[in-house]
C-alpha cells in the first residue's frame, strides 16, 4: 500500500490572492473557535469560586467538550466528504459554536456548565478538519504546509491563547465574568457571515489519489486507514500532545495563581505568550517542515515542551523571563498542524482528506482532550496541583520518541531524494 500521498492534489486551480484570502479566512474562523473554546479555561479562576467547582470537576468541563468535539468531527467531517457541501458545513457550525458561547455565560451550576461545554463541542468538532480539507484542496502543494500550518495555529493562538486571556480576563475583573462570555460569542457570527461572502465551494479534484493508484471509489475503512504507519503515529500523537494541550489549558492558570502567586492579570499575560508563540510557529515550524521535511520537525520540537512545564514549576525569576520561557517551551504547538491534517493528508487518498483529518483529531480529542485532563484533575486533588506539570512532561518525552517512527512526506523533500537516487542511478 502506498505510504505517501504528498503530490496527490494537484496545483489548485485559482489565483494566490484567493488561496491567501481563503488561508486568512479560515484562520480567523478557527481563532474564533479558539476563543470559544479557551474562554471557561482563563475565566476559570472567577468562574470556580462562584460555582465552587473541584480539581476533577474543572477537568470534567475540559474532557466533555473535548468528547463532543471528537465525535462530531469524526462524524460531520465524512459527512462532508460525502456531500461536498463543506462551506454549509462551515457556516452552520460557527453560527452554533457562536450561540453556546452565550449559554455558558448563563450557567448557574456545574451541570449546565458542562451541557453548555457539551453543545459547544457538537458544533465546533467539524470545523479543523473541514477547514484543512479545503487548504488541502485549493492551496498549491509547495505552499502547503505553511498554509495548513497558518490555517490551523496562527488565528487560533492570536485569538484563542494570546488574545482571549488578555481580553477576557480584563473584562471579567471589570464586569464581571458572565459578561465576558457574552462578548465572546459575537465575533463567531460575524466570521459566519465572512464565510458566507467570500469563500467558494471547492470541488473535488478529478486526479488519482497517488501517481499510479486507481480512483478510490468508496469511503476507507478505519483499519484501511490505520494500515499507513503515519496513520497510526500521528493518532497516537494526537492522543498524547491534544492531552497535553488541553490539561495546559485547564490547569495552567489556575496552578499560575493559586501555586505560584500571580495575579490574575500576570497571569493572563503569560498564558498570552503562549498565543504569541503558536501563532509565530504557525508560519516558522511549518515552513521548516516543508523544507528540511515533517519527520526531524516532529522529533525534536516536542521535547521543547519541557521548558514550559518545568520552567512554570522550578523557575523563581521575573515573570517576563518566565514568559519567554513559555514563548520556546510553546513552540511545541507548532507541530499540531503536522500531525492533525499535514501528514495525513499527504498520506490518505485525496478525496477522504477530512475523514482521515477527522479520525486523527476525533481520537486525540476524545483518549487525549477527553480522558487526560480528567485523570490530571483527579490527579492534582491527590497528589498536588504541580500533578498536572508532571504529566504534561512525560507526554513530551513519549512524543518526541513516537515520531523517530514516521515516515517522510514533505513533497520538497521527496523530490530531492528523488532527485538523488536518479543522480545516483545514472553514475553506476
Amino acid at each position: 500500500m502506498n505510504n505517501n500521498n504528498a503530490n496527490a492534489i494537484p496545483d489548485a486551480p485559482v489565483s494566490s490572492r484567493y488561496q491567501i484570502i481563503l488561508v486568512a479566512l479560515l484562520s480567523f474562523n478557527f481563532g474564533i473557535v479558539f476563543f470559544d473554546r479557551n474562554a471557561l479555561n482563563f475565566l476559570m479562576p472567577f468562574v470556580q469560586p462562584e460555582l465552587g467547582l473541584t480539581n476533577t470537576q474543572i477537568g470534567l468541563t475540559a474532557s466533555a467538550l473535548s468528547i463532543t468535539w471528537a465525535l462530531s468531527g469524526l462524524i460531520f467531517g465524512a459527512m462532508s466528504d460525502r456531500s461536498g457541501r463543506r462551506k454549509s458545513f462551515l457556516i452552520l457550525a460557527t453560527i452554533i459554536f457562536s450561540l453556546c458561547s452565550f449559554l455558558t455565560g448563563l450557567a448557574s451550576s456545574f451541570l449546565l456548565l458542562l451541557g453548555a461545554r457539551l453543545l459547544m463541542g457538537v458544533a465546533e468538532g467539524p470545523i479543523l478538519p473541514i477547514s484543512q480539507t479545503v487548504t488541502a484542496m485549493e492551496v498549491t502543494p509547495k505552499r502547503r504546509g505553511v498554509a495548513m500550518g497558518v490555517m490551523q495555529n496562527f488565528g487560533s493562538n492570536l485569538l484563542g491563547s494570546f488574545a482571549a486571556p488578555v481580553v477576557l480576563v480584563a473584562i471579567a475583573t471589570a464586569f464581571g465574568w458572565r459578561e465576558a462570555f457574552f462578548l465572546a460569542g459575537v465575533p463567531g457570527l460575524i466570521a459566519a457571515g465572512l464565510i458566507w461572502w467570500l469563500m467558494r465551494e471547492p470541488g473535488v479534484s478529478p486526479v488519482p489519489s497517488a501517481v499510479g493508484d486507481k480512483p478510490a471509489s468508496r469511503r476507507p475503512s478505519i483499519k484501511e486507514m490505520l494500515a499507513h504507519r503515519n496513520m497510526v503515529i500521528c493518532s497516537l500523537m494526537a492522543i498524547l500532545l491534544v492531552g497535553y494541550l488541553v490539561v495546559c489549558w485547564s490547569f495552567m492558570p489556575i496552578y499560575l495563581t493559586s501555586v505560584r502567586g500571580y495575579s490574575p492579570e500576570v497571569m493572563g499575560w503569560l498564558m498570552g505568550t503562549l498565543g504569541i508563540s503558536a501563532a509565530v510557529g504557525s508560519f516558522v515550524v511549518s515552513g521548516i517542515s516543508d523544507r528540511i521535511g515533517r519527520k526531524p520537525v516532529m522529533i525534536i520540537t516536542p521535547f521543547m515542551g519541557l521548558i514550559l512545564t518545568l520552567g512554570a514549576m522550578y523557575f523563581q525569576g521575573h515573570a517576563f523571563i518566565l514568559a519567554l520561557l513559555f514563548f520556546f517551551g510553546w513552540s511545541l504547538n507548532g507541530i499540531f498542524p503536522l500531525f492533525m491534517a499535514i501528514v495525513p493528508s499527504e498520506t490518505v487518498d485525496a478525496r477522504y482528506i477530512a475523514t482521515a483529518l477527522g479520525f486523527v483529531c476525533g481520537i486525540g480529542e476524545v483518549l487525549g482532550g477527553g480522558i487526560l485532563p480528567t485523570v490530571a484533575g483527579a490527579a492534582a486533588d491527590v497528589a498536588g496541583e504541580s500533578a498536572p506539570l508532571w504529566l504534561m512532561s512525560g507526554i513530551c518525552v513519549i512524543a518526541g520518541i513516537l515520531a523517530m517512527g514516521l515516515q517522510e512526506t514533505a513533497p520538497a523533500v521527496l523530490a530531492r531524494r528523488s532527485q538523488e537516487t536518479l543522480a545516483s542511478t545514472s553514475l553506476n
